[in-house]
C-alpha cells in the first residue's frame, strides 16, 4: 500500500489507542457489546480503495466507544477519541462540534453513536472521517436531523437533491487535511434493481447510468439474461447503499456519488465475492494482487469456508477524479459466517 514498516507500527498504535480498553480484551471472550459495524461485532473494518496509477489506499473504520456501558457513553468516548486525534494531528473539530446536539443527545437511539475512519497515508498522519447516526433522536426524525445538519453546515439546498430512499443510514464529515472536505449522506435502498441503482446519482455530470448498472450486476452476481441473483438468497438482504458527497454550497448538488453493494448477501462464499472484486478491478485497470494479499493478512481460512470476509464492494465517482473501486474487509475476530446453504447453528470460527 506504499506504507513503510514504521508507518505500520504507528498506525497499529493509533488503532489500539483509539479502541482504548477494548484493545486489550482477549478474543476468547465475547465482544464487549453488539456493534452495527460488522456481522460478528468486531469494532474494526478494513477497506482498500483503488484508483488508476497509484497504490491502493488502506483505510480502517473503528468504533472507539465499543466497550462503553451504553450508547450515550459510546458517543462520549468516540467524541473524546476524535478530539484527541485532532489535538495530535492539528485539525479542527468545529464542524463536528456544531452538530453534537443533533447526533449525540443525552439519550440516543439507533444502532450506533460515532464511528471514526482513518485513511492511512505514508508518514503516519491519516486523513480522518467521522460517521454519525441520523436516527439518534428517533428513526422518525432521521430525515429532519439530516436536513438540519446540512443547513447548519451551509448546504441549505442539499437535502432536496437526495434521491428516494428507505432510510437515512449515516451522516459523515471529513475532518482535517482534505483538499475539498466533504459532507456525506448515506441512504439505504431495499430490494433495489440494477436499473434503479443506475438512476440514483444526482451529481452534475453524473456517471452514466449504464456504468452503475453494470457495476451493480457484477457485484451482485446477477446473470445477464433475467437479472437473477447467483446462489441461494438469504431471507432478508441488507439494503444497497448510496452515498452523496457535498463539497460546495452554491448549486445544492452533490459532487460525489458512491454505490455500495453488500456482496456478502449476494454470494455463496467469499470465493465468489473475491471473483467479482477481481472482475471489477480488471474492468477499471487495477491489479487485484493487493486485495488478495490483504485477505491473507486478515485471515488464513479458505475463501470458500465462509461468507462475509468481503463485506461490500463500492464504486465511487467524485468530480475531477477517476472512478474508485473499494473492497471492504471484515476482521472476523470473533466468528466466521458459514457459506450460504450451511446451517447457521454451526459457524466456522477463527481462533
Amino acid at each position: 500500500m506504499g506504507l513503510t514498516g514504521h508507518d505500520g507500527e504507528v498506525y497499529a498504535r493509533t488503532l489500539t489507542d483509539m479502541l482504548g480498553a477494548a484493545a486489550e480484551r482477549p478474543l476468547d471472550l465475547p465482544p464487549p457489546n453488539p456493534t452495527f459495524l460488522s456481522d460478528d461485532h468486531t469494532p474494526v473494518e478494513f477497506s482498500l480503495s483503488f484508483v488508476p496509477g497509484a497504490a491502493p489506499t488502506l483505510r480502517v473504520l473503528v468504533e472507539p466507544g465499543c466497550a462503553a456501558g451504553g450508547l450515550a457513553q459510546n458517543g462520549r468516548l468516540g467524541l473524546r477519541a476524535v478530539r484527541e486525534a485532532a489535538a495530535r494531528w492539528g485539525f479542527a473539530t468545529d464542524r463536528l462540534d456544531e452538530l453534537e446536539d443533533l447526533f449525540l443527545p443525552p439519550a440516543p437511539e439507533g444502532p450506533l453513536a460515532l464511528w471514526c475512519a482513518l485513511e492511512l497515508r505514508p508518514g503516519g498522519v491519516p486523513k480522518v472521517k467521522v460517521y454519525l447516526n441520523p436516527a439518534a433522536t428517533g428513526h422518525k426524525r432521521a430525515a429532519a436531523t439530516v436536513r438540519e445538519a446540512l443547513r447548519r453546515l451551509g448546504h441549505r439546498d442539499a437535502f432536496a437533491a437526495l434521491p428516494p430512499n428507505d432510510r437515512h443510514l449515516f451522516f459523515a464529515l471529513d475532518l482535517g487535511d482534505w483538499a475539498e472536505p466533504r459532507v456525506k449522506v448515506y441512504l439505504a435502498h431495499q430490494d433495489l434493481s440494477a436499473v434503479e441503482a443506475g438512476a440514483l446519482s444526482r451529481t452534475d455530470g453524473a456517471p452514466l447510468a449504464a456504468e452503475t448498472e453494470e457495476f451493480f450486476r457484477i457485484a451482485a452476481g446477477q446473470d445477464g439474461a433475467d437479472g437473477a441473483i447467483a446462489g441461494p438468497a438469504p431471507v432478508v438482504r441488507r439494503p444497497v447503499q448510496s452515498c452523496h458527497a457535498f463539497t460546495e454550497t452554491a448549486s445544492g448538488l452533490p459532487s460525489g456519488f458512491t454505490l455500495y453493494v453488500p456482496v456478502r448477501d449476494y454470494a455463496r462464499h467469499d470465493g465468489d465475492a473475491l471473483g467479482r472484486a477481481t472482475a471489477l478491478l480488471g474492468r477499471y485497470g487495477q491489479d487485484p494482487a493487493p486485495l488478495l494479499g490483504a485477505v491473507s493478512a486478515v485471515t488464513d481460512r479458505s475463501p470458500q469456508d465462509g461468507v462475509g470476509l468481503v463485506a461490500y464492494l463500492a464504486l465511487a465517482h467524485q468530480q475531477g477524479q477517476p472512478p474508485r473501486v473499494t473492497a471492504y474487509l471484515s476482521s472476523e475476530a470473533y466468528e466466521v459466517r458459514p457459506p450460504a446453504g450451511l446451517p447457521s447453528a454451526e459457524p466456522a470460527t477463527v481462533p
